[in-house]
């Protein structure tokens, strides 16, 4: 929708559940019982009966229908497509803390591709964003939604940020964009247990060594403490790391340059 993308908490199109920016809000939804990550790992099918167990009758009503129109009329059909209205509703039907699994499951019940993906992130409240996040894993085989994960690294939204991190991100983001993703968790307090193949992609990186310890050695310098994470994530690059909070060790470097 042109010259009308709705920033991260407020609600840009008709059918947007509740009053505007409710959603979007920070503190406005309880904890999901799905965490972020493990969205985007579950296959639809079990995400779905792990849904329909937790909904109520109306809910669980609701989300069949919504999956099964969906999964009739998919892809774009006029100004907007039904499947994208039931994404506004998701949150009012199902309750915020099972919204973001239900819009997962819509997307994937309507085949939404690279472009459709695309049209509901800018077009979405924060809280259909971070949706359309956990479900690029499902849907994007490939990294034409890379440009997604890229804008929302740039919020300080906390639930972004974390969503953004994900397997997506683990498969398609080139070592330079990861790095700076991980720092970006370490002085936003996302827990890095939500970047998806951590491990994997930190093993022995000599690079991200080097940017933990400057990091770690600005902070330190200005008196303020390291995010509890951040020798977690070093011992990755260098399994013989010390941790770097007094200001002689804050240099730690990995002990190759190999890249992730």
């Amino acid at each position: 929708m042109a010259g009308t993308e709705a920033r991260p908490g407020t609600e840009a199109r008709p059918g947007a559940e509740g009053r505007p920016g409710a959603e979007g809000q920070a503190g406005a939804e309880s904890r999901p019982d799905t965490p972020g990550t493990t969205l985007a790992l579950t296959p639809p099918a079990e995400l779905r009966a792990h849904l329909t167990a937790r909904l109520g009758t109306a809910a669980r009503a609701w989300l069949h229908r919504a999956l099964d129109e969906a999964a009739a009329h998919p892809g774009t059909h006029g100004p907007i497509s039904v499947w994208e209205l039931r994404i506004a509703e998701a949150g009012r039907r199902c309750g915020p803390e099972h919204a973001d699994a239900a819009r997962v499951l819509i997307l994937h019940a309507a085949r939404a591709d690279a472009d459709a993906v695309t049209r509901v992130y800018f077009q979405g409240t924060a809280a259909e964003r971070r949706a359309v996040l956990h479900a690029l894993p499902h849907l994007v085989p490939g990294p034409e939604a890379l440009p997604l994960v890229e804008d929302a690294l740039r919020t300080n939204d906390t639930r972004l940020l974390a969503a953004a991190v994900g397997p997506y991100a683990a498969r398609y983001l080139d070592p330079h964009q990861w790095r700076h993703a991980v720092l970006k968790c370490l002085f936003t307090g996302v827990p890095v247990d939500a970047v998806a193949d951590l491990d994997r992609r930190a093993h022995r990186d000599a690079e991200l060594a080097r940017m933990l310890g400057d990091y770690a050695a600005e902070r330190t310098a200005a008196g303020r403490p390291l995010p509890e994470d951040l020798h977690r994530v070093l011992t990755f690059t260098d399994p013989t790391a010390t941790p770097p909070a007094p200001a002689a060790d804050c240099g730690t470097r990995g002990t190759d340059g190999k890249e992730s």
